[in-house]
């Protein structure tokens, strides 16, 4: 089992920043990925930015330039959130991911708003 717990989120002005962090607990030695996805109302959920255990990154076209994953070990991913934009808005959920099986944490609340 592992456990993702999230923090960060919050009501940020459009051009603004803000930073997701992830920490993940119990049995990490089997994950091969982690990653942001997010899930607006009415959409479905989409991946926002993902990185290796090996530090390999992938993000969405739409966050391309404005969002940066990062990973300082085994138990912690964050994500820099600049420039966001009101299309940003959405629940934003870290995941973890073994050979066979995807953990989730239980999502953190970004809204992007003037």
């Amino acid at each position: 089992q592992v456990q993702l717990v999230e923090s960060g989120g919050g009501l940020v002005q459009p051009g603004g920043s803000l930073r997701l962090s992830c920490a993940a607990s119990g049995r990490i030695f089997s994950i091969n990925a982690m990653g942001w996805y997010r899930q607006a109302p009415g959409k479905e959920r989409e991946l926002v930015a993902s990185i290796t255990s090996r530090g390999t990154t992938n993000y969405a076209d739409s966050v391309k330039g404005r969002f940066t994953i990062s990973r300082d070990n085994a138990k912690k991913v964050y994500l820099q959130m600049n420039s966001l934009k009101p299309e940003d808005t959405a629940v934003y959920y870290c995941n973890a991911a073994e050979t066979s099986y995807d953990y989730w944490g239980q999502g953190t609340q970004v809204t992007v708003s003037s």
